[in-house]
């Protein structure tokens, strides 16, 4: 398959606690996903490595560390990890205006300009998801500079209302045949960016078959492909396999 049908909407979550592992799982669904997640379970394993892993097979980083501290520490982290190459860094909307503008000017100074912060607002597994508290974060994003915000499918109609210009990076993405796991709000990948998601975070959904193997596992390379073939299944219903 050609590398053109790879997809910059779609971003597939390495939440493994071994790089070598989620090298292969990169590699596996790298002919459709154009977007590698490194979260914290990843990152607390291989530090920026993982990071450099990613960039060299050729995705856009979505570091997801979910910065929130005071605002000089926000500021100076994001700033080394702007020079690591990622792409998007994720900092709590909870932390307030000056953490979010403190972590977005790091960011800028640390990529040149060529990183954006975002903000995370409601977390997916969530019960308590008020208007009122979304309305809020979201503006705090758009007012401290970020250039998009985590939220569910079910909110990208608030953030469109409050902040059209944010991009909207949506987790708890399912295939029809997947559980909810811990996930409040999931929805399917077609629904999501008919209602405007800008980016989709693709976890469990397709990473389930190699969960819990390690790169010694007897069946990896069926689990792999397994993988690759639900990556597939998502491109496709969003027109792009």
């Amino acid at each position: 398959m050609s590398k053109t049908t790879r997809d910059p909407r779609l971003a597939i979550a390495l939440d493994v606690d071994d790089l070598n592992m989620a090298c292969l799982m990169a590699d596996a669904v790298h002919p459709w996903m154009g977007v590698a997640k490194v979260g914290f379970e990843l990152f607390s394993t291989a530090g920026p490595a993982a990071i450099t892993a990613a960039i060299d097979r050729g995705y856009e980083v979505f570091a997801d560390l979910k910065l929130h501290d005071i605002p000089n520490t926000v500021g100076r982290a994001a700033a080394k990890l702007g020079r690591t190459g990622v792409r998007w860094l994720t900092v709590h909307t909870v932390g307030g205006a000056d953490m979010l503008r403190a972590g977005v000017e790091g960011l800028a100074e640390g990529s040149d300009g060529n990183a954006q912060v975002l903000g995370v607002t409601i977390l997916t597994s969530d019960a308590d998801r008020s208007r009122e508290k979304l309305e809020a974060r979201v503006a705090l994003a758009r007012d401290a500079g970020c250039g998009g915000v985590i939220c569910s499918a079910a909110d990208i109609g608030v953030v469109k209302d409050v902040a059209p210009e944010l991009k909207r990076v949506v987790p708890g993405i399912r295939l029809p045949d997947s559980s909810n796991d811990d996930q409040a709000s999931v929805a399917a990948p077609e629904g999501a960016i008919a209602a405007g998601a800008s980016i989709l975070v693709i976890g469990r959904t397709v990473t389930s078959p190699v969960q819990r193997m390690t790169v010694g596992s007897a069946h990896l390379a069926h689990a792999l492909a397994e993988m690759a073939d639900r990556a597939r299944l998502v491109a496709a219903s969003i027109g792009i396999a």
